[in-house]
């Protein structure tokens, strides 16, 4: 078995407002669905990608309002690199909607624009260029873990999950999955451990094609040592969770069934969805979540 690429990455903000607008009108994904918490219904989950929701494009947040900020360290990942053709464009339109962008530097061949969301998390844009026209945000490229050791991290990656090694520049060794994401392993053993909180990121996704997949690899973490969880039903896809050697807390979630069981694929993200079994609280549970102004909403 090989996994075959990252399915989503979840995060912790603070203002929804401000989070669903910066990353609908400044990053240029869409809110692809919007739920709650399963644990905690009166917080949203928002989930943000391209325009059919497809794994591997998939950002999610838990808006936590007021929520304190957290600290970007080891067993976190601490930085969310979404590719782009080009960097053309995307410094004058950060810097328009006030995000503060350093230059341009180069990573294993490719541009790199680094910055940070509202809350603080570490953002990048990846691109083989800096040449051409302005083009929209197509997925991750993929994901940067820091960790203190990573021997065992990168022995996971490589030996059971099949990422491939690509190389190492200073303390960055990366890593390939079949599907082409990338996951780069920071070796940082002066760094503090993170603490989870608005500005980082709470887990890292990576893709089962179907449940009976997920099974095997529940199975085979198990033997390997690792502290599986049931599996548990997100409506979306089914998720096992587990931390891997470094800290970081890894899912491994099913591409199936996706985001159009309540949806249609035009209609993504343009109502509140509860699971069955939240249904019946829907009035309760409108009350309680923040209002929102939704994105192409004036």
């Amino acid at each position: 078995m090989q996994i075959p690429g990252i399915h989503h990455i979840t995060a912790i903000a603070s203002d929804p407002q401000r989070n669903l607008d910066f990353y609908t009108s400044v990053i240029g994904l869409r809110l692809v669905k919007l739920t709650v918490n399963f644990d905690d219904p009166g917080t949203y989950h928002f989930y943000f990608g391209d325009s059919q929701g497809k794994p591997g494009t998939i950002l999610t947040f838990f808006p936590w309002p007021g929520a304190n900020s957290g600290r970007v360290g080891t067993g976190q990942a601490t930085a969310v690199p979404f590719a782009v053709p080009t960097l053309a464009g995307w410094t004058e339109r950060l810097t328009a909607a006030g995000v503060a962008v350093g230059s341009p530097i180069e990573r294993f061949g490719e541009q790199v624009l680094r910055f940070a969301d509202p809350d603080g998390m570490p953002l990048e844009l990846t691109a083989p260029t800096l040449d051409g026209s302005f083009t929209e945000v197509t997925g991750f490229s993929g994901v940067t873990l820091s960790v203190q050791n990573p021997e065992a991290t990168e022995r996971l990656l490589t030996s059971t999950f099949g990422y491939t090694t690509l190389g190492t520049e200073g303390n960055r060794t990366r890593f390939i999955s079949t599907a082409g994401d990338t996951v780069d392993v920071l070796r940082e053993p002066e760094m503090r451990r993170g603490t989870m909180g608005a500005g980082t990121v709470h887990h890292v996704a990576f893709r089962a094609e179907s449940d009976e997949i997920q099974t095997k690899w529940q199975l085979e973490l198990s033997k390997l040592g690792h502290q599986v969880t049931p599996v548990l039903d997100r409506q979306y896809f089914h998720s096992i969770y587990f931390r891997e050697p470094g800290g970081v807390l890894f899912e491994i979630a099913t591409d199936p069934p996706g985001f159009a069981t309540d949806e249609t694929p035009d209609a993504l993200g343009t109502h509140l969805k509860l699971p069955p079994w939240l249904e019946n609280r829907r009035s309760e549970v409108e009350r309680i979540l923040p209002k929102l102004r939704m994105p192409g909403v004036r």
